[in-house]
């Protein structure tokens, strides 16, 4: 019987870190641009690469990262990341003008494609299979606790000192954690292959254009040039990486790890969740600013009951993954999440704060469920030798799956404002809720603000019913493909993937 690491809550401790400073510094930013924009007299495009350059390098760099952390060891690169994100974040503090602030971002993307893989495999290395649904509902629920309290804390940082501050918090976490890894962590990593330098320039270059595309096409449409030229760097990239990943003899990714039924719908449903997911998060802080008038930090605190509800299921999925399997607990969750949408649809403009609370209880409710699950039996069918790349593959879903979310559910949010609108409305209101209620407060025409509230709720309606069959499309996903990973079907899912990856020779 294997021995369990006597130090692995306290590795859980350190990887539960790694992963918050990631996901506060994305956060606390969606406070940070109007002070930024004063202070460095940044553009709407310095704006947009800011946020962006981030995401794309991020994106991009994941599956070599996980590559990378197999072939040289998962501490190692977590450590690497940590060091890079900490100091990019110190030249993201000091940074005197858009372009400085730009060049921090992308360096901190590099850094963060580095560590999320390497926490998730290293998770897996450490905890056998009765302890790791707690473990991964331990690392789930640390990225609810900075969803919600990124924007409260960046909020209350710029109120007290200026917005550089929000990139100084990572500094003191990342420093920690590296000291907290160095001491504590084993290194780990799988067994030595060949390099894949064709298949890491592929994926780099095919991720960041696919996550870019993604982007754009809401703003411009397919009649822009450069969409359709971003739009077809992705196809040729990624078609060109499976080919030559199912020919290479030392492939980066295993993609034969796909014919594994398992990991498969593990891998679908979390693309159609946190698809689901991203629209959510986009429509409901533009309702909660424009049509309940919240501040910033008022709507980051808004999303608390959501989190609560997230961390206590978050324990009560990691219970019943052992009792019921991560199939049935992932099925249960999804269709909650389901149900929240349901709720979330039938807001109006006056409903207020307790039946939002009510939806977003049961949204955490279903989340806490799901998500441990679907990644615990994604992550169950990754032999442990690809824990690295199979760790980068979950998070590169997660990425693609929140970024189609934000671009579908808010082209059909646009779309559906735009269509609720008046033709006797100013051109301008019919764009969007902000630039309505900007001409309404600068024509003092509060007609307006009420027709464009109205219509921004009727296309919230319309976004959340399309997140509703995202969700329901994974649940049905969950039941045909995944299987109950506990005992026996976990060995046989392991070694048929096993089977499939061995060498022929």
């Amino acid at each position: 019987m294997e021995v369990r690491n006597p130090r692995r809550w306290l590795i859980l401790i350190v990887l539960c870190l790694s992963t918050l400073v990631l996901v506060i510094d994305n956060m606390v930013l969606t406070v940070a641009v109007p002070p930024i924009v004063a202070d460095l007299k940044a553009s709407a495009q310095d704006v947009q690469w800011i946020i962006e350059s981030y995401m794309l390098v991020f994106a991009g760099l994941l599956l070599t990262s996980g590559s990378l952390a197999d072939r040289y060891g998962r501490r190692k690169v977590m450590i690497i990341g940590l060091a890079l994100f900490g100091a990019a974040s110190v030249l993201a503090t000091v940074a005197h003008n858009p372009g400085e602030l730009i060049l921090a971002r992308v360096l901190m993307g590099v850094g963060g494609a580095l560590i999320m893989p390497s926490t998730l495999s290293i998770l897996i290395t450490v905890f056998d299979e009765n302890e790791r649904p707690k473990a991964i509902a331990a690392w789930s629920a640390v990225a609810m606790v900075g969803l919600v309290g990124g924007p409260v804390l960046g909020g209350l940082l710029i109120a007290k000192f200026w917005w550089g501050a929000v990139f100084l918090i990572n500094i003191p976490i990342a420093a920690l954690a590296i000291i907290a890894a160095m001491a504590l962590m084993p290194e780990s990593k799988g067994p030595w292959r060949k390099a894949d330098p064709l298949g890491m320039v592929l994926s780099m270059v095919g991720m960041a254009a696919l996550v870019w595309t993604i982007n754009d096409l809401p703003k411009d449409g397919l009649g822009n040039a450069r969409t359709l030229i971003a739009l077809a760097v992705t196809v040729v990239s990624l078609v060109w990486f499976v080919i030559w990943e199912l020919r290479t003899e030392s492939p980066m990714i295993p993609l034969t790890m796909f014919r594994n039924r398992v990991f498969t719908g593990a891998s679908f449903s979390l693309v159609l969740l946190t698809f689901a997911n991203g629209g959510l998060m986009l429509v409901l802080t533009q309702y909660l600013q424009f049509v309940l008038k919240y501040s910033p930090t008022e709507t980051g605190l808004a999303f608390t009951p959501l989190a609560v509800a997230a961390l206590l299921f978050n324990a009560i999925g990691a219970k019943l993954v052992g009792k019921i399997g991560n199939r049935v607990t992932a099925v249960i969750g999804l269709l909650v999440i389901a149900a929240s949408f349901g709720l979330l649809a039938n807001l109006s403009s006056d409903s207020g704060f307790g039946m939002l609370a009510v939806a977003m209880v049961v949204m955490g409710a279903g989340g806490g469920l799901a998500q441990p699950a679907a990644i615990g039996a994604l992550m169950g069918a990754v032999p442990g030798e690809h824990a690295g790349v199979g760790s980068a593959v979950n998070d590169t879903i997660q990425q693609a799956g929140a970024a189609l979310g934000v671009a579908i559910l808010g082209a059909v949010l646009s779309g559906t404002y735009t269509s609720a609108m008046p033709d006797s409305a100013p051109e301008q209101a019919r764009r969007s809720i902000g630039d309505a209620l900007a001409s309404a407060a600068q024509s003092g025409d509060a007609g307006l603000a009420h027709t464009a509230r109205e219509a921004f709720t009727s296309a919230m309606s319309a976004s959340f019913w399309g997140g509703t069959i995202g969700v329901v499309g994974a649940a049905v996903l969950a039941v045909f493909l995944m299987r109950d990973t506990r005992s026996g079907a976990s060995e046989s899912a392991e070694a048929e993937t096993d089977a499939v990856l061995a060498p022929s020779n």
